[in-house]
Order: C-alpha cells, then structure tokens, then sequence
C-alpha cells in the first residue's frame, strides 16, 4: 500500500514538475515573440536557406519584428514609417501574412490617431489612406481572382474604418494656439526665407504661405522654387517641360509641379532605417546611444562598422524582400 502511494506521489510530482516547466517554456516563448513581434529594433535578413539557417526573412516578417509601433511616436521616423505603409498598400499589401496585415492596420490606426491629436503632417496621411481605399476597392471586386488572406467581410470592414478615417481627417481642424509669446510671423524677413528655403516640398511652401501675407509674398519667390527645381530635378528635364509666364520668364512654381507628375522627386527623412552590409541585418539606430556608448545598433562584428552602414529608404526596404 506505501509503495503504491509512494509511486502516486512520485508521479504527481513529474508531472508537476513537467508542467512547471510548460508554464516557464510558454511564458519564455510568449515574452520572445512580443519582443520579436513589437520590440525588436534589427533583423537579419536572409534570402535563402542554409545549414546554418533555415528559411529566409520575408517582407512580413520584417515589418512585424521591426519596431515601427515606436517608430511613429518620433518625429524624425514618422514621414519615413507613412511613406513605407504607403508603397506597401500600392503594391505588397497581398504579400504580407495575416499577422503582417492585422499589424499593418494597427499601426495606421496609431498613426492616424496621432494625427488627429497632433494634428501633423495630415496631407500625408490622407494620401497614405486613398492609395490603400483605391487598393482595397480593387482587391474586393477582384476577390476570387487575387491573394487576399483573411475573410472578405474582415476586409469590407477595414474598408469601411478607412472610410471613417478620412472623413475624421477631412474634419479636422487646425487649433489656433492662443499665448502672448512670438510667433513665425515676428521674426525678421531674413529668418522666414531662410526657413522657406529649408523645405524640401512644395505643398509645404504654399501651406506656410497661407499663414500670412508676408509669408504669402515669401513663398512666391521665383527663385525660391527655382532653387526646389535645382534640388530636385536635372536640367535636361526643364528643358522638356519649359513653362513660360505672361511676361516670357520661367514660371518655376508652375514648372515644380508639372515636373513632379513626370520625375521623382528626392525624398528627405529626419532618420532611416539602416542595412548593414557587413552583417545583412536591417536595423533602426540609436543615435543617443551611438554617441554616448558607441553602440552600432546590432550586434555587428566588423573592423569598422559605419563604415558597413547604408540609409535604406522606403522602396530599397521593399526592394530587399523581392525574390
């Protein structure tokens, strides 16, 4: 009878003990995926199977392990995290897995709420949200004949939050700030073309213009936009696209915009990601910490390490997942 109870109590103890460590294994596996899945700020990204590793890094993948949900919350990230949510919805949306696509959706929500609390940059994100309504609209009606992972009413539905969204932003008004301080219009003429010559875009220029009529007369400037064209665009392609003025000179405001329809324009992020070529690992990096402990921002094993390092933009973060 004792060895009988005995034999219980050694086997109620293994399997004790074996759940346990079940409960230690899923709590270890759940904390590595959600440091995977949100935390992450580098990836290796293999495009082929070898011994050593198995499979190869996708598209989705990367956008799921990347911290793109922190990414917005600063500003030097945000144009740069919109512009690659808005090349994805034009051409890769059906590429992404079905975890890849919830976590896209999620992240435009934030974007699109941290827009309409901070009121920045919305004519980005009204441009992000058409391109992926004109996306989604094609993919729905094609249903059947296209990849289009999860049910259909899931996609209708996003569709329709879409929908809401754009009609929120188109809404949204601009909330004057009321303080006895300086504003942009009491600095000196000098400071404000300066600050006019900074900007990189055109549609930023006419907005600052339609703050003030100083500002207005500023942001008129033909060589203002002439300097854009520069900066922009090569001389042979003015010279197919020659747009004259009433009084026979060179309408370089006009020429701006009718050359972005036919050219692309150079495009201007506060921070990027960053691919080592050393390593083939794709990484965000801290510049903070760069500077404070000299940390690369992955675990990098060259002799020189910035020297390995080159600033990935958008399309080229596309480009490395096609196969």
């Amino acid at each position: 009878m004792k060895s009988i109870l005995n034999r219980d109590e050694d086997i109620c103890s293994v399997e004790c003990e074996f759940a346990s460590k079940k409960r230690k294994k899923d709590h270890f596996r759940n904390a590595a995926k959600s440091q995977c899945f949100y935390r992450e700020n580098w990836i290796y990204v293999h495009k082929e199977s070898t011994r050593e590793r198995h499979g190869y890094c996708t598209l989705g993948e990367a956008f799921n392990r990347l911290d793109f949900s922190s990414a917005i919350q600063d500003i030097r990230r945000f144009n740069y995290v919109v512009k690659l949510l808005q090349l994805i919805a034009k051409s890769q949306l059906t590429s992404l897995s079905g975890a890849a696509q919830k976590n896209y959706f999620n992240i435009l929500d934030k974007i699109v709420q941290k827009v309409l609390e901070d009121q920045y940059n919305p004519r980005l994100i009204k441009d992000l949200l058409q391109d992926l309504s004109s996306t989604l609209c094609m993919l729905i009606r094609s249903v059947g004949k296209s990849v289009l992972v999860g049910n259909i009413n899931i996609w209708i539905c996003r569709l329709e939050t879409i929908l809401v969204w754009q009609q929120q932003l188109s809404n949204l008004q601009m909330t004057k700030h009321i303080n006895n301080g300086l504003t942009l219009s009491d600095l000196p003429l000098h400071m404000l073309n300066n600050i006019l010559h900074r900007f990189s875009d055109g549609w930023d220029i006419i907005t600052l213009g339609q703050v003030s009529p100083t500002l207005y007369m500023l942001s008129e400037d033909r060589q203002l936009w002439k300097k854009l064209c520069q900066y922009h665009f090569a001389e042979k392609q003015f010279c197919r696209h020659l747009i004259l003025s009433e009084k026979g000179h060179i309408d370089w405001k006009l020429m701006y915009f009718a050359l972005q329809k036919c050219y692309p324009i150079k495009e201007q992020y506060g921070d990027t990601l960053q691919f080592c070529r050393h390593c083939s690992i794709l990484f965000w990096k801290d510049y903070h910490l760069a500077l404070l402990f000299k940390d690369t921002g992955h675990p990098c094993t060259a002799n020189d390490p910035t020297g390995c390092f080159t600033s990935v933009s958008p399309q080229h973060f596309i480009d490395l997942f096609k196969f």
